[in-house]
């Protein structure tokens, strides 16, 4: 059971993420049920996670530990911003956390209750059903920014503890948190969103004044990580598709494992701020990763059409967490 504690979200807050289906975890941290899970439990339609990765979508939890709390107001981001509400929050910094340990645990228990009811769903496999209740994965890219958790490097540990592969999706605006994880994830994701400051700051709208030379100094970091990295472009048409080649430098200081153009969808409270016109097509994301490619030396090891993402790397395949080559 959660302790009474200090309440850190506003209430009017709790109510949209209630009202949009999150799950809340304590008093910072949310679960969330992808749409990929139900697609694979009930059409057997599996993420691109799955087919480039090996990592089972029906396995997958989807979390945060920083649901209302974010370095960033990006325009393409579905979650619900202070603006769409009429209040405000400090977004940047929790006064006080919960422990890592009960965060992983809670996950666990809402990701359960999440898939209650397909139990007695005549589409859903009873084995899918019953390895989907054991989950193997975690996601930590549900909204917010991951790295404004102060035990961040803990949760990972916890996780992994409990047999479970953990990829982070960070903004790369905390790179000191970065460089100081004593546990890596399996995999780790860098969003970039723009191949200079002035698109970046267009397209982002970053609360913190050095964001921007926060990125590149992430970016410096990420070939001292063991784990595979990934440099994830988050497209969006009419603000940073202009330039591929422009992306180039960028890649080639990090040397990532992979670099993953894919494209913004228009869904949540992006629809507040951008147009259904500013999400590629598929066939555009497609276009943009054959330039960054041309540029780069990288070269398509594969996509996926239904989630509009191209997958570059340098080496001949992608690493897999499911023991398959």
């Amino acid at each position: 059971m959660l302790e009474a504690a200090e309440q850190l979200l506003p209430n009017e807050l709790l109510s949209v993420l209630r009202k949009q289906k999150y799950h809340i975890v304590g008093r910072h941290s949310a679960v969330k049920k992808c749409n990929w899970l139900h697609q694979a439990l009930v059409n057997k339609r599996f993420c691109y996670k799955q087919k480039f990765f090996g990592i089972s979508s029906h396995r997958c939890i989807q979390m945060t530990p920083t649901v209302g709390h974010c370095t960033m107001m990006c325009r393409f981001c579905w979650r619900v911003q202070p603006e769409d509400l009429g209040i405000s929050w400090n977004q940047t910094q929790l006064p006080s956390w919960d422990d890592p340990e009960l965060i992983a645990e809670e996950c666990i228990v809402e990701q359960r209750r999440i898939l209650t009811g397909y139990k007695v769903h005549k589409s859903v496999d009873p084995k899918m059903y019953q390895e989907a209740i054991n989950p193997k994965h975690v996601a930590i890219s549900l909204a917010g920014e991951p790295t404004l958790y102060p035990r961040l490097d803990e949760l990972v540990e916890v996780f992994k503890k409990k047999g479970m592969t953990v990829f982070i999706v960070t903004n790369g605006t905390n790179p000191d948190v970065l460089a100081n994880l004593s546990n890596e994830p399996t995999q780790l994701y860098v969003s970039i969103y723009g191949p200079d400051e002035e698109t970046y700051k267009r397209l982002c709208r970053p609360l913190i004044s050095d964001a921007w030379k926060r990125v590149n100094e992430t970016l410096e970091l990420l070939n001292s990580f063991s784990c595979p990295t990934v440099f994830r472009i988050t497209l969006v048409k009419g603000y940073n598709m202009e330039r591929p080649d422009a992306y180039a430098p960028l890649i080639e200081k990090s040397n990532p494992t992979y670099v993953e153009p894919k494209a913004y969808m228009f869904v949540g409270f992006s629809r507040k701020r951008l147009e259904y016109h500013n999400m590629p097509t598929h066939e555009d994301v497609r276009a943009f990763a054959a330039k960054v490619a041309e540029e780069t030396g990288y070269k398509v090891l594969d996509e996926a059409r239904a989630s509009r993402v191209v997958l570059l790397s340098k080496l001949e395949k992608p690493i897999r967490f499911d023991g398959k080559s």
